[in-house]
This record gives C-alpha cells, structure tokens and sequence, in this order.
C-alpha cells in the first residue's frame, strides 16, 4: 500500500524538455505511453486506463493527426462506435460528436451516429447502478428547430434517431430544446443527456463540477477515464495545478473495473458486444 509503480520508456530527454512549453518530443512521448497503456489493458495486465490531459497542438507539431486521447484511443483499439461521456455533479452528458469546428458539427450529425450514441448511453448507465436510463437527447438548433424554422438537423437526423431508439425499447425523450434540456436533468427528469457537439455538453458541466468532472470513453474494449480539463502550460511547475479531477478519474476507474467484474456479459471494457 501506498507504493506506486512507474514505467519508464526512456523516450524523454530532459535536458531538451522545457516545462510548460508545447514540445514534439513530449507529445510523440505521451503518445507512446498511451499506446503501451492500450496494449497492456487489452492483454489484461491492467485493468483501466486513467489519463492525465494531453496537448493537441504538441500532438499536431508532432505529425499526428488525432485531435484528443478519444480518437486516439478509438484508433488504437479499431473502434468504431465510441462517445465522450462527461460525469460531474449530478449530471451525465454524452456527446454525439467531440472535438470538430462548429461549422463541421451539422454535416456530422448523421441519424446512425445519434442512435449510436443514445446506444451507447443505454448500454453503459447500467454500469452506475441504472438498468434502465431515462435519457434526454438535446437538439441542435435554438427551440429544437422550432418545426424546422430555425434548422433542419432536428426532422433530418435527431428525430429519426431518436424514434429509433424508442422502437429498441430505450426511455429516450427528444429532441429537447438545449437551453432547457440540462435544467431538466438537474430535476431528475433524466438519467443522462445527450448533447450535440463538444461546447453544448461541457459548458453546463463544468459550471456544476469544474473541479469534479470525470471524462470517460465508452464503446472502447477498455475502461478509460480521465480528466475533463487541458494541460494548463501557464500554470506548470508553479505548484499551482488543482488534482481533483484526476483523483476523481481514478475513483470512476475503480467503480467501472468493480461493475465490469460485476457483469460478466462485458469483455474486457465498458461494452456489452
């Protein structure tokens, strides 16, 4: 007890590594560490994977073009149907679409991509003590589209989605006007809430749990959590840097491994196949 192992892949120069700046090395380091992690949680030699935030510009500097951990890891493990997850307080949001330019989001709200996502939110509440998830899904557009007056997204690809899930059997309610959707939740109308892109789930979130907030992938075919927050370079090496979400991440992490040994029509991850 009380003893921490560490690997080291000896991949860093310190004399080269200069704290608080966006380094190459850094981030083709921090990329290889992921990557061992992934392999060492799939041959069942950890049981989770907890991140600490990485730098997307380091990571573009570095040639790679992931723009966060979440499609890194996607990429790792050959996953294909995967969602951001962020639990903080008394909310649950998971979004449909992550780290892209707003003027991408609409062309990438696809119907299938929506279901897939309410899917996966279905699957996994069960995994905090929630067998049967009342969710919420969010529209894109003010009023939820206001009967297509202020967009089309909502008839074209959130309805159908959602009237899809309805016929599998899901609690899904939606599309619900996103300026009321979170206040809803926090009455305990929903169970979890499924937001459209990146901006619209986090904003509320963070407000509640800033300090708190746990990000979780799901759909991958290992449990992984991590921080809600980025790296902070203005505040490295100053003793400044608040520990909280990562304390959280690993207790996430511990509550999912329990559930997982818990369940034993999951394999190796938060998914049921």
């Amino acid at each position: 007890m009380g003893i921490m192992d560490l690997m080291d892949l000896k991949n860093i120069r310190i004399k080269r590594l200069k704290i608080g700046k966006v380094n190459r090395m850094a981030a083709e380091a921090a990329v290889e560490y992921i990557g061992k992690a992934v392999s060492l949680a799939r041959k069942g030699e950890i049981d989770a994977l907890v991140t600490a935030p990485v730098n997307k510009e380091g990571l573009k500097k570095a040639g790679f073009r992931f723009l966060g951990h979440t499609e890194l890891l996607a990429h790792l493990t050959r996953t294909k149907n995967y969602a951001m997850m962020l639990v903080g307080g008394p909310l649950k949001v998971i979004l449909v679409t992550t780290h892209l330019p707003l003027s991408k989001v609409s062309s990438s709200l696809s119907r299938e991509r929506i279901y897939q996502t309410i899917r996966l939110a279905w699957e996994n509440m069960r995994y905090f003590g929630i067998g049967e998830p009342r969710i919420g899904v969010a529209g894109l557009n003010p009023h939820a589209g206001e009967e297509g007056l202020f967009g089309r997204e909502e008839k074209r690809s959130i309805i159908p989605a959602v009237e899809k899930a309805k016929k599998k059997g899901m609690k899904v309610e939606g599309p619900i006007p996103p300026d009321t959707i979170f206040h809803r939740a926090l009455k305990g109308e929903f169970d979890c809430v499924i937001g459209m892109y990146h901006d619209q789930g986090l904003i509320p979130l963070k407000m509640l749990a800033f300090e708190r907030g746990v990000n979780i992938t799901l759909g991958l075919p290992i449990i992984r959590t991590s921080v809600d927050h980025g790296t902070a370079y203005e505040i490295a090496g100053k003793g400044m840097a608040n520990p909280q979400s990562l304390i959280e991440a690993i207790k996430v992490a511990a509550q999912l491994v329990k559930a997982r040994r818990a369940n034993q029509g999951i394999r190796g991850g938060v998914r049921l196949s």
